[in-house]
């Protein structure tokens, strides 16, 4: 078998999810089914993690199998975006080691968070605007003390399948964004809903609810009943997936919706 890595980006609103489900169109079933008429074989790509129904990746990374080498993978891209909509594009694909795994082998993964300040309806689809003022500085205050743990069951989806709760998250800041604020974010790995609930979280934070001290605590106490509530799906996205250079060197360009 030959195996490949494809980059592309899709928007979520199309999608319930990446990942495939009964009764409900995915951006991995979408995949699939491109991947079996561009290649004429049966063929399951896997993606280097999950994004939640309604969620944006402007970079995401998968990999699948073939039964033969693509003699012309620039060909095989031109004939996937043709079929795969106008929610999906796929930016490159790559012949990579038989052992090279797009989900296992990631390294970091980075996701942004659009809150906007006013009413804007260019950017409504793609972005959160809460209806009251918050203090950015106070929330930056409460994002440092996420690395001081590494267990986040306080922000997990409860009842998954995931064998821990631990993640390591190396930054988490508040930044400007033209009229608005983006939330980046970057770890090893997320747990489903985390960069929602931390956003709502961090929000309560920002709007007085509750302390920088109250948020820690929500943290030790490892209950999702203590924090916030998830923020909407429309304003986050996956901008970011992380390689060792001896498994997959990225070469697709990354489009931020908003600069």
């Amino acid at each position: 078998m030959h195996r490949y890595f494809i980059e592309l980006a899709y928007n979520g609103a199309s999608f319930h999810g990446w990942q495939i489900q009964p009764n409900a169109i995915s951006v991995q079933e979408v995949l699939n089914e491109a991947l079996n008429k561009a290649l004429r074989q049966d063929v399951k790509v896997v993606g280097c993690g999950r994004t939640d129904t309604g969620v944006h990746a402007s970079y995401f990374v998968a990999h699948f199998d073939s039964a033969v080498e693509i003699e012309n993978t620039n060909k095989l891209v031109h004939k996937l975006n043709r079929i795969v909509g106008d929610g999906v594009v796929v930016y490159s694909a790559q012949k990579v080691s038989e052992e090279s795994h797009s989900r296992f082998h990631a390294i970091a993964r980075t996701y942004h968070y659009y809150l906007r300040n006013e009413k804007n309806p260019f950017v409504v689809d793609f972005s959160y605007r809460p209806f009251y003022q918050f203090d950015v500085d106070k929330m930056n205050e409460a994002a440092r003390i996420l690395f001081e743990f590494n267990d986040f069951t306080s922000f997990s989806r409860l009842h998954t399948d995931v064998k821990t709760n631990n993640c390591k998250v190396v930054q988490a800041e508040w930044k400007q964004v033209g009229d608005g604020v983006v939330f980046v974010i970057k770890a090893d790995r997320f747990l489903r809903n985390m960069v929602r609930a931390i956003v709502g979280t961090l929000l309560e934070v920002g709007r007085g609810k509750i302390t920088v001290e109250q948020f820690k605590e929500v943290i030790k106490k490892k209950d999702r009943g203590s924090a916030g509530t998830s923020v909407p799906g429309k304003a986050l996205f996956l901008v970011d997936v992380e390689y060792p250079d001896n498994v997959f060197k990225p070469t697709a360009k990354r489009f931020p919706p908003f600069k």
